[in-house]
């Protein structure tokens, strides 16, 4: 296959500049996919509907449908991002999201409840993007600074976008655009999308991993649905304790995001629409510099243990700094900034690191994008149980309440599961060892 220009002076360069280069094409691109995928939630979205005879909260409606097609999306992308070739990646991420963009222009259109259905077909598209994304990265000797970098773009990306959205439903009399809530995301991706044609573009450029990349993190190569099955049988135990801990983790996560503004409020910051993004800058730069640290590590089988005491300090730290803010120890911003941090370096391996060392360390040759769509797939179902939960289980529970509640639960049983994982793997890296030394 013939290469670009930019291909062929990618594979000329250093580490330093060749890691920049990816890490800002890959950033740049799953940040502009959240202006996609997030502003809606930063409107109030105030009253109830009717859905088929059941009563919901409207903001619960639109994030419960959008989840509901986000999650279908993980579904699917376990057998088509993981049998998915380089070709067709970059025009698969642009089709993709223009397709989450024409949904966003029903939002306005239909009635509720009907508008849950064009959050539905919005969240249909967008569950594959990050799968495509990290292809362009995976099985490297750098993918976990790669990841590190392209995993900061979603922690700062949805208070950014909802920062964005805040403003075009501002009144112009307070130097906002004043749009209804309804046309407001609409507006937000149109904002973004010609930004993301470029910045896809420039990942495309990427050159595939090198033989030197191979020998180091195991060869990468499509999985069929015999090879997902067998790796599944193999090694289930230490799958199934990850991917129900991850179903805590990502409703926790999504209840984190999709509620933030409604939380800050309760604290007593909504008036300050910049809170959104600001408290969460120091928490990407908190998860780069301690994900990126792990790259250090060249051996696979400790790194891979690394990456689960870190993901359990994360988990933690969850449960320890919610203590101290119901102890009045640790302020409102302090608790919700380091209660983020903790949650990310738990949660953000397994988008980026976690399986890429779990492929390595046992010596499989497969995907890690498979197990981070099986994962992530069983994760949004999570996501959608607790918001349900939420509605019609804790109904009078403030936002905040209910949170607190989720962050002690969310630190006991991740805790002791990753304890459990980190167990089991430990013992099937060593059968490696013990193969490859006869």
């Amino acid at each position: 296959m013939r290469q670009g220009a930019i291909t062929r002076w990618l594979k000329s360069q250093s580490n330093a500049v060749f890691a920049g280069y990816a890490i800002f094409a890959a950033f740049s691109v799953y940040f502009c996919m959240y202006a996609f995928r997030k502003p809606f939630s930063a409107a109030a979205w105030d009253g109830q509907t009717s859905l088929f005879g059941v009563e919901l909260d409207l903001k619960i409606l639109l994030i419960v449908s959008q989840v509901i097609g986000y999650c279908l999306s993980k579904f699917l992308g376990i057998k088509i991002i993981s049998e998915m070739g380089p070709r067709g990646r970059a025009i698969a991420i642009i089709g993709l999201i223009l397709v989450a963009q024409l949904a966003l222009l029903l939002l306005p259109l239909l009635p509720h409840p009907w508008t849950g259905f064009a959050m539905f077909l919005n969240g249909l598209p967008l569950g594959m993007v990050w799968g495509l994304v990290f292809s362009f990265l995976e099985g490297r000797q750098l993918s976990e600074v790669l990841g590190a970098g392209l995993s900061a773009s979603y922690i700062l990306a949805s208070g950014y976008v909802k920062r964005v959205g805040k403003w075009c439903i501002l009144p112009e009399t307070d130097g906002g655009l004043g749009l209804s809530e309804s046309w407001m995301p609409f507006t937000v991706g149109l904002m973004f999308f010609p930004v993301l044609i470029m910045v896809v573009f420039l990942l495309s450029q990427l050159p595939q991993p090198t033989a030197d990349d191979e020998a180091a993190r195991v060869r990468r190569e499509p999985m069929h649905a015999a090879e997902r099955l067998a790796f599944l049988r193999r090694f289930a135990p230490g799958l199934l304790p990850l991917t129900g801990l991850y179903m805590l983790l990502t409703a926790y996560r999504d209840f984190r995001d999709n509620f933030a503004a409604d939380i800050w409020i309760q604290l007593g910051y909504g008036s300050e629409p910049s809170i959104l993004s600001d408290t969460e800058i120091p928490i990407a730069l908190g998860v780069m510099l301690a994900l990126a640290g792990l790259n250090a590590i060249r051996d696979n089988r400790r790194a891979l243990l690394a990456v689960h005491v870190v993901m359990g300090f994360g988990t933690a730290m969850v449960g320890i700094a919610t203590w101290l803010y119901e102890s009045q120890l640790l302020g409102p911003v302090g608790w919700f900034i380091a209660v983020g941090l903790g949650l990310y370096l738990a949660y953000v391996p397994f988008g980026c690191m976690l399986f890429d060392r779990l492929i390595a360390s046992v010596g499989v040759v497969a995907t890690a994008g498979f197990m981070i769509y099986v994962t992530d797939a069983f994760g949004y179902l999570g996501s959608v149980g607790l918001l349900l939960y939420k509605n019609f289980g804790e109904a009078n529970l403030s936002w905040m309440e209910f949170f607190i509640g989720a962050s002690y639960v969310t630190s006991v049983v991740c805790c002791a599961a990753f304890a459990g994982s980190a167990w089991y793997f430990w013992g099937q890296s060593k059968l490696l060892v013990i193969d490859e030394s006869r």
